[in-house]
């Protein structure tokens, strides 16, 4: 049990470590592409750090089984580079013993990664997709900053102030376009100041009202050249129609499992598929982990990694093709996993020198049939 827990210590620090590493890497691609959305005005800087926290689990949903795989590698790796395996197999730990020492450490990642894929990550996902709507329902008016020209082209819009209280916007400047007869024509707004009021007795409809300015609509240097001066003015904004959330990703297990619709059978072999996937990973990991000091420890981290991103490659694509229909959704993705469960079975033959021992028997055999001289 001591030397269960030694182990168990080496990979699952080891695993954490990688998976934070991999999970920042990842954190810093969404967080550009999010502050350009910010950049852009079509996202909020407080809605950031939300909608990352909720995809956090659905990016360790992923990163899990490979950061145990990795962390796999790099620790048995360094116990046979400091040679600590060698003392192990020396005081009586067969090599199949430490087999299901690894699988053991492979069943506390599976717990972990289960309770993220049927729980966890349908769950954040479904806050996601709420938070999303949310934010959709915002307008443009809600993302301007005070002294700033927010937009492009002949679409601008600039407020000089909000006030404290009632969040009215004062000095209010809108450069628009309408589309008539004779093409776009440029329209300017000037107002004192503005505010947003939603109108529930008409359908929660959203106006914009406008008050004490003036409208000027018309091409500059034109005749044709119209100039209205108002004390309220009111424009009504589109309304964002809310919808049900019903991505598969989204939906309980239990939903799943009740349901005939095959991207929701596909969603279910997926998430089961992210757990199956570890102990098979730890049985590789474990037989590729094998190295003499001379060859360093990281001699097969290379064919390590290829292999293992086959292995996700082609239950992506097993995916794919169960999605678009060309795969048996009997068939599912279980023909890759009997497929990999057969390498490793192939690989860990090969690293307990089954083949070698029998080789070696054979000699031993033709010798004793030998007559004597």
């Amino acid at each position: 049990m001591r030397l269960f827990r030694y182990l168990a210590k080496e990979v699952l620090v080891s695993t954490a470590g990688v998976t934070l590493i991999l999970l920042l890497v990842i954190l810093s691609g969404r967080l550009s592409n999010y502050l350009g959305r910010i950049a852009e005005g079509k996202m909020t800087f407080e809605f950031l750090f939300i909608i990352l926290g909720y995809h956090i689990p659905s990016f360790v949903q992923m990163i899990l089984p490979l950061a145990f795989f990795l962390a796999l590698l790099l620790a048995f790796g360094r116990l046979y580079i400091e040679n600590e395996m060698a003392v192990l197999f020396s005081s009586g730990i067969s090599k199949m013993k430490l087999a299901v020492y690894t699988l053991g450490i492979a069943c506390i990642i599976s717990l972990a990664s289960a309770s993220i894929n049927f729980w966890l990550a349908p769950f954040s996902e479904y806050r996601a997709a709420e938070a999303s709507q949310e934010q959709n329902k915002l307008s443009a008016f809600d993302f301007l900053l005070p002294g700033r020209f927010e937009g492009s082209g002949q679409r601008t819009t600039y407020i000089d102030s909000f006030t404290p209280n009632e969040g009215w916007m004062n000095q209010i400047f809108l450069s628009d376009v309408v589309r008539k007869k004779g093409g776009n024509v440029p329209v300017l707004t000037f107002a004192a100041y503005a505010e947003q009021i939603r109108i529930r007795s008409e359908g929660n409809l959203n106006y914009l009202v406008f008050k004490d300015g003036a409208r000027y609509e018309g091409k500059p240097g034109t005749a044709n050249y119209r100039v209205t001066q108002f004390d309220t003015y009111a424009v009504r904004m589109e309304n964002e129609t809310r919808s049900v959330v019903v991505e598969p990703y989204t939906k309980t297990t239990l939903d799943l499992i009740n349901s005939d619709v095959l991207a929701d059978k596909v969603e279910l072999q997926w998430r089961i598929s992210l757990v199956v996937i570890i102990p098979i990973l730890a049985i590789i990991g474990l037989s590729l982990s094998q190295v003499n000091p001379r060859q360093g420890r990281f001699f097969k981290m290379l064919p390590a990694i290829l292999l293992m991103i086959f292995y996700v490659a082609l239950l992506i694509w097993a995916r794919t093709e169960l999605e678009k229909g060309n795969i048996s959704i009997q068939l599912g993705l279980w023909w890759v996993h009997g497929l990999f469960i057969g390498v490793a079975a192939g690989l860990f033959a090969q690293y307990n020198q089954v083949f070698d021992r029998r080789k070696a028997r054979l000699p031993h055999s033709e010798k004793t049939n030998e007559p004597s001289v």
